[in-house]
């Protein structure tokens, strides 16, 4: 970095950082240091009857510094929370090496800056339990100043609140801003959570290629990038569920993967380009053990993580307890527009599209005519976890006909808070009628719909081998995160959201 462009506190860290090495102090050690206790256990462990002072090191960040001549106090973030420190002069710097203290301590040290400490736990005057420290090690020297967020009578000044600085510079966030780490650490409980449910019954986690020569398994436009070797085209997944059946064709009775998966399309607050996708497929079930499957499995996962089933998502409050309420498709158009699409062909659905100002193309068959339909009139009014059922045909290409209409599919999502979390079939498992279903698939993107799924041949070859009867489902892990965590951004719920970048 050019010095030119370095501001004072900038400066002044690093004229402090070669003080440090003048004083034979290295900013940047590479030995190990070891720890042995965290700020949360230190405070919890604390009993005022004890004997014996209780001896701890540990290592974190400095985030305040008061210093009073001979003593001096700070506060230190380490993993786990926030906890005082209380230094005296005369105890890390005994004899004549009191010059050392008022030059490290005193100046050297900066707020952000990462040091070890090692003394002994302690309740100060003012109650406050803190570490008397007896030895002081400089850990990692700080070159850019931290906001100083400080919060007065509930009042914040001068937070680190701008959105787009926080996903820029998640780090720090992750430090300044309380409650942002909670998020995170949340989101990585959910995913155990699930993979232990799964796992207490016998089902694989398994692996599929990111990189496809047929973006297959959802209607989505794709990334393409290319191979140098193999001189051909490649596409980043937008699913992994053609690879899990075929896993599902090669006899394992249950395989699941969580899936990042890209998808060329839109950003909004409950879209990124780059997302995480938990896909599961279970032989020998149907669509109606699956919706027992997903709601048993996100009321557990809630009493796991959460300890309830009740999360609050702005000014809705939502129950995950299971069982989930059910709706097919058409009862749910008719319920809020209170038209009757059943039989409906192209030109119909067109005409209820007009009538209702729902928006259309000439690119859009009938699956997307009637998805355009219920997204725009019905989907915003499941807030409590509800499974929209029986989707018409033309909306599903991978699903098997439904056994009582074929007409509709054996197909159901999973809505809450006005949004889709859930997608699950009993699974297309008739070679010739998939090929037919693809095929149709082709004549729409001839007709232009750059979202329509491309003719798998190698998939259809496996399903001619045989494939049991199956359900699947997929489940939007960031979504997931973002309602059991309360948040309606998914930007909030990963670390670093797509963002353009900057000039």
């Amino acid at each position: 970095m050019n010095p030119l462009e370095l501001n004072d506190q900038e400066l002044f860290r690093r004229n402090s950082m070669e003080q440090l090495r003048e004083a034979g102090i290295d900013p940047y050690p590479a030995a190990e240091y070891e720890t042995n206790a965290y700020s949360t256990d230190i405070k919890a462990a604390f009993r005022d009857e004890d004997t014996e002072h209780r001896q701890v090191q540990i290592a974190g960040r400095i985030m305040s510094r008061r210093i009073m001549g001979k003593a001096s106090f700070m506060e230190l973030l380490d993993a786990e929370g926030r906890v005082q420190v209380y230094v005296s002069r005369d105890e890390i710097c005994p004899g004549e090496s009191k010059d050392m203290y008022n030059v490290v301590f005193k100046k050297l040290l900066d707020i952000g800056d990462f040091i070890g400490v090692k003394g002994y736990v302690f309740r100060t005057q003012t109650g406050e339990i803190s570490v008397h420290a007896q030895e002081l090690t400089v850990l990692a020297k700080s070159l850019r100043p931290l906001p100083i967020v400080k919060v007065k009578d509930g009042v914040t000044y001068d937070g680190f609140g701008d959105i787009e600085q926080r996903y820029r510079q998640r780090y720090v966030d992750l430090i300044v801003n309380d409650g942002i780490k909670d998020i995170f650490i949340k989101r990585t409980k959910i995913f155990n959570a699930m993979r232990d449910f799964f796992n207490r019954r016998g089902y694989l986690e398994v692996d599929t290629p990111v990189l496809q020569s047929i973006p297959g398994g959802a209607a989505a436009r794709p990334f393409i990038t290319h191979h140098n070797a193999l001189d051909i085209d490649l596409y980043l997944r937008i699913a992994n569920e053609l690879y899990l059946k075929r896993l599902i064709v090669g006899g394992f009775e249950g395989v699941y993967e969580f899936s990042r998966n890209f998808r060329n399309e839109g950003m909004d607050r409950t879209h990124n380009p780059e997302f995480t996708v938990m896909e599961i497929y279970v032989a020998y079930k149907d669509y109606n053990w699956m919706m027992r499957f997903t709601e048993e499995m996100i009321e557990k996962i809630c009493l796991d993580v959460l300890g309830t089933t009740r999360v609050t998502i702005g000014t809705n409050e939502i129950d995950f307890k299971a069982p989930y309420k059910r709706i097919s498709m058409i009862d749910a158009i008719r319920e809020h527009t209170g038209i009757d699409i059943t039989g409906m062909n192209e030109d119909q659905l067109r005409e209820v599209c007009k009538t209702l100002g729902v928006e259309q193309d000439a690119a859009m068959g009938k699956g997307k005519l009637v998805d355009a339909i219920f997204g725009d009139k019905c989907e915003a009014n499941y807030i409590q976890p509800t499974f929209i059922t029986d989707y018409p045909i033309e909306m599903s290409p991978l699903t098997k006909k439904h056994r009582d209409n074929p007409a509709l599919t054996e197909r159901f999502e999973l809505m809450v808070n006005g949004k889709e979390l859930a997608n699950a079939y009993s699974e297309l498992n008739d070679p010739i009628d998939q090929r037919t279903r693809f095929e149709e698939q082709l004549r729409l993107s001839q007709k232009g719909d750059d979202e329509a799924m491309f003719i798998d041949q190698d998939f259809l070859r496996a399903l001619e081998y045989g494939m049991p009867p199956t359900s699947g489902m997929g489940i939007g892990m960031d979504r997931l995160v973002m309602f059991l965590t309360g948040q309606e951004s998914i930007q909030e719920v990963l670390f670093f959201p797509q963002m353009r970048p900057q000039s």
